[in-house]
């Protein structure tokens, strides 16, 4: 059986912009990739702007948790997106790292939430499509 690919996804507080990536990297996906999601500094709970946003497009991450950044779980991943935690995340050899410029949407209105949301899609779609040339539709 070939690789399963695995991607951490990573923002500050991991209740927003790596959660609703997360999100939709599950919901794409499916079991094709491996998704974690982590913060450098955890928020003790979701955005509850981000749980409602993806809640409108068909996706409940509402069960989710921040969890913190560790060690062990960038060294497991092919690939490691950051989003605005700077340098808060080990680098490793052989490992593939993405940066997204995404706007952290704690506090924002939900509109601006929704905005997030929709290019974190769209960048996740792309994602998809790389690691999974041959079944990517």
């Amino acid at each position: 059986m070939a690789h399963k690919p695995s991607v951490l996804l990573v923002c500050v507080h991991n209740a927003g912009r790596s959660q609703m990536a997360a999100g939709f990297l599950s919901a794409l996906a499916g079991d094709r990739i491996e998704v974690r999601s982590a913060g450098s500094t955890p928020a003790e709970t979701l955005n509850p702007a981000a749980v409602t946003a993806m809640a409108e497009v068909g996706i409940d991450i509402s069960d989710q948790a921040p969890k913190p950044l560790t060690i062990d779980a960038v060294a497991i991943s092919d690939v490691v997106v950051t989003m605005g935690c700077g340098d808060a995340c080990p680098f490793f050899p052989g490992i593939s790292y993405r940066d997204w410029v995404l706007p952290d949407p704690s506090g924002e209105d939900i509109s601006i939430v929704r905005s997030i949301r929709d290019r974190t899609r769209i960048l996740v779609e792309n994602l998809i499509a790389e690691l999974l040339p041959a079944t990517a539709s």
